[in-house]
């Protein structure tokens, strides 16, 4: 967008590092990835350039709730991230510490850059604090204590300090990693293999094939001698000694604590993942743990195909400081601190996806509002992406925040396959995307135009039946999209009557076109409601609007409004517990101060 960078980190060659898991994507967390690549951002295009084992989640299901999901090369992965870094003229790499925010002269509350722990100043229009884990970072392993954001790396300690001082709404998190496997002693003739899947289909719409050769994943089981072995150690876990005060994600949760809440399983499945092509690693998915390193060995040992392996590196909790994401206003701005922006884990969130995608927003915020400009106009209806944000930002978190294909009303709509149509257009009108990808947009965009076209044409079943497709003869007739929506028709059939079988198109606009096609008569019933909802987001609340005075409202509604300050009328409606009454009572309040600030006007 034209905007100087500086990317500040403690160690420019950890830039692009996996902290945990040696995947990108999944349920919801796929969709982010696609959404984050239709604004040109880097994560889809490295997952492609790293990428050893692809898997769609829920291909049995709609293509709406379909996760895209890849098993990454550590390595090739973080070598990706930079060389893509390094091809923005605009962007400088900073190594050093990130010790305090510098605000401006007699201003305590409006940022003006960056101060460095050797004393370096950054001077910055806006601050974007993306900490990870490493805000207050702390490691535990049985009686263990590191202080760090990851092992074997320092925790941002000064920053969190300043960042308490500033009296901003602050809480402490937890997240784990499980043990890293020697690959070479597993017995992976034990195992069932999980091979990668057969598709053609890739995380950013940059990339037409898969670069590399494809490993398979495999799996074990845990038992009742590993449960047994990981009840043994839970007066040594940090978990359950107290030592750890932070919340744990629900959908993640460590292996003491599943044993501990579903004592009644008989065992849990755990997913051997390799870390990459010249890598002798493995990363044991869902053994995520807290527990003493004899513990870890121990509990590794008792499952099938690994009762000879090695651990290289034992697993380990991290507790870190967020900040309530209900101080942040819907571009992740701080209320109250002009020009300092929050993304990722600091706003109580998991994982690379939703890091990735909040850090699109901000830098978002921060960019058009440097330049005078609008946001993008994303909302719950066009993306994941406002999904997650409002959903931070109205709710606040209790837990880290995961995206769920679940969390969306309108995922009909919002199909992981769709991204590109959906949000490009956008992103080319805020000028964020090369000119590369807007060439490649706008000849997918006529290809998928002329398909439309051409499945206008009306056929009857007669002339299906002749094609060898199974319609019922009484069927009638209808435009090819119409008969789409029969589950035993598919786009390849349909164009090998218009053009052929042998008619070559673009497969990505066809597949697009097919579920437009599939979800249409869903989608419709769904516009008048959202016609209604776009309707209340032009209903503006001011900034300054107190609910404390507004008659009517319960103090719970009042405590959440205080907390979420929402936007709109319609952003009011989706705090948890305000009723279409309060609403009312909300925009009557919000009129009649509008009128008073205008007459004393």
């Amino acid at each position: 967008m034209g905007a100087r960078v500086a990317l500040v980190s403690f160690d420019r060659a950890t830039i692009g590092a996996m902290s945990c898991n040696p995947a990108i994507g999944g349920l919801g967390k796929g969709h982010l990835v696609r959404e984050v690549d239709a604004f040109d951002g880097l994560i889809a295009r490295a997952a492609d350039d790293a990428a050893i084992h692809y898997r769609m989640l829920n291909a049995s299901k709609g293509t709406a709730v379909q996760g895209p999901r890849i098993q990454a090369d550590r390595r090739l992965f973080k070598a990706s991230i930079q060389r893509q870094l390094a091809g923005h003229d605009k962007l400088t790499i900073v190594e050093g510490e990130a010790a305090a925010l510098c605000f401006a002269v007699g201003s305590g509350t409006r940022v003006s850059g960056l101060k460095l722990a050797d004393g370096t100043r950054l001077s910055s229009s806006a601050v974007i604090l993306a900490t990870g884990t490493f805000l207050g970072g702390k490691l535990f392993r049985g009686e263990e204590r590191l202080t760090g954001g990851r092992i074997g790396e320092a925790a941002a300690t000064i920053l969190a300090e300043q960042i308490r001082g500033a009296g901003l709404p602050m809480a402490r998190l937890k997240t784990g990693t499980p043990p890293r496997l020697d690959g070479r002693t597993i017995d992976w003739s034990q195992l069932e293999e999980q091979p990668s899947d057969a598709g053609r289909w890739t995380m950013s719409m940059m990339h037409s094939h898969r670069a590399l050769p494809q490993l398979f994943c495999a799996i074990s089981r845990t038992n009742s001698q590993t449960h047994d072995i990981i009840r043994s150690g839970l007066g040594r876990s940090p978990l359950f000694g107290g030592d750890i005060a932070g919340q744990g994600p629900r959908y993640c949760p460590s292996i003491e604590d599943k044993i501990f809440r579903f004592g009644d399983r008989d065992g849990h499945q755990v997913f051997l993942e390799p870390e990459g092509l010249d890598s002798y690693l493995v990363y044991p998915n869902g053994i995520s743990t807290s527990l003493p390193t004899d513990i870890q060995e121990a509990m590794v040992q008792s499952m099938a195909g690994l009762e000879q392996c090695k651990i290289v590196v034992p697993g380990y909790a991290v507790e870190y400081d967020h900040i309530d994401p209900r101080a942040l206003d819907s571009s992740l701005a701080v209320r109250g601190f002009a020009g300092l922006y929050c993304a990722g884990q600091i706003n109580g969130t998991t994982g690379y996806e939703e890091a990735a995608a909040q850090g699109l927003i901000a830098g978002l915020g921060a960019a058009t509002r440097l330049f005078g400009m609008p946001m993008p106009a994303i909302d719950r209806s066009n993306s994941y992406l406002a999904v997650m944000v409002d959903d931070l930002i109205l709710q606040g978190v209790t837990e880290p925040y995961r995206m769920l294909t679940a969390r969306a009303e309108y995922r009909l709509r919002l199909r992981a396959d769709n991204a590109p149509t959906r949000l490009t257009p956008l992103a080319i009108e805020a000028g964020c995307v090369s000119s590369e990808r807007e060439n490649l947009f706008k000849t997918r965009v006529e290809r998928k135009q002329a398909l439309e076209a051409a499945f206008q044409t009306k056929l009857t079943a007669d002339q299906l039946l002749r094609h060898d497709i199974a319609v019922k003869p009484d069927a009638g007739r209808m435009s090819l999209s119409e008969w789409l929506r029969f589950p035993m028709i598919t786009g390849r059939d349909l164009v090998a009557i218009l053009y052929g079988a042998d008619m070559e198109v673009d497969e990505d606009a066809l597949a697009e076109v097919e579920q437009d096609s599939r979800y249409a008569p869903y989608l419709e019933r769904q516009d008048a409601e959202i016609r209604n909802i776009a309707a209340n987001d032009r209903i503006a609340l001011p900034d300054e609007l107190k609910y404390s005075d507004i008659a009517g409202l319960s103090n719970e509604m009042v405590e959440r409004l205080e907390a979420a300050r929402p936007e709109t009328l319609s952003a009011a409606s989706r705090v948890r517990g305000v009723t279409p009454a309060a609403l009312a009572a909300i925009l009557v309040y919000a009129k009649r101060a509008e009128r008073s600030r205008s007459i004393a006007a």
